[in-house]
């Protein structure tokens, strides 16, 4: 007896509930960012008008010019790429050989290990603020990339460890059985075998990463209190005055700091879904 297998008909009523809830979704996933960028193209008089006026009446882009005139935004932006990328590529070297060990070998206290991990990534950055600062001070890396990079690799490796072990776990322990059977070594099976089939995983791992690192403030506050040495997160406070606040302005910057990350996301799209589904589920 066969099926049947053709596609169920939704009513007019669930079509609707779909749409709706589709709707909801896109509004809130991004309704700040468009109000963001609203507000950026406002000027102050516009923004303080009752009542509220949501579209600005001409676009003004002289907010974006501020940005950039105002404070060196060009020396904060390539601050945040330069300590992003670095601790994006630090952390995840370290994290990868890390949760292949844990998701492969035999490790006496594995348990306890993973149990660490996931201790330490709860861990508050303002309780690690102090002994790190002390750390970097006695070490002459204040106002240095690798003041923030090493943090940042460090604070980042447990979601890097704990994203990798999920998709090494996942994948067949017969492929690398037959690579090593064929000569390649442990290293080689790791590299040639279980890396290319992972790169949803490592994807996923290096844009977690990337954020962290590209919004993390209070270090970046902490650690470099030169000009030069700011990070964009730290560099849009720059722009607010001791009793005035140029919300345009602010939110201009805002903007431009967010950009690398929406082309990130955008690029690596289906890359990124795909590691967090496959990640959340071990095979």
């Amino acid at each position: 007896m066969s099926g049947d297998t053709s596609p169920q008909r939704l009513t007019p009523a669930q079509r609707a509930g779909r749409y709706a809830a589709l709707a909801a979704l896109i509004v809130g996933g991004f309704f700040p960012f468009i109000w963001m960028v609203l507000t950026s193209l406002k000027s102050e008089g516009e923004l303080q008008k009752f009542p509220v006026q949501y579209l600005p009446s001409k676009l003004d882009f002289s907010n974006y010019a501020r940005v950039f005139s105002e404070q060196p935004f060009a020396q904060f932006f390539l601050n945040s790429l330069t300590v992003s990328l670095l601790s994006t590529v630090l952390c995840i070297a370290a994290a990868v050989p890390a949760a292949y060990a844990l998701a492969r070998l035999n490790l006496r206290g594995r348990g306890l290990l993973m149990t660490a991990v996931v201790t330490f990534s709860m861990l508050p950055v303002v309780s690690l603020l102090v002994p790190m600062f002390r750390l970097m001070r006695g070490a002459n890396l204040l106002n240095t990339y690798p003041a923030l990079i090493l943090p940042y690799a460090a604070l980042s490796l447990p979601i890097g460890i704990l994203t990798l072990v999920a998709f090494f776990s996942a994948i067949p322990r017969d492929l690398e059985a037959a690579a090593m059977v064929d000569g390649t070594t442990r290293v080689g099976a790791l590299t040639r075998v279980v890396l290319p089939l992972s790169t949803p995983g490592v994807v996923t791992a290096a844009l977690l990463v990337f954020v962290n690192s590209w919004n993390e403030f209070l270090l970046a506050l902490s650690f470099n209190t030169k000009l030069s040495m700011r990070t964009v997160s730290v560099g849009v406070t720059l722009y607010q005055g001791e009793f005035a606040f140029p919300w345009p302005l602010i939110a201009a910057a805002v903007v431009v700091a967010t950009v690398p990350l929406v082309l990130l996301i955008a690029i690596f799209q289906r890359r990124f879904v795909a590691g967090l589904t496959a990640g959340g589920v071990k095979a």
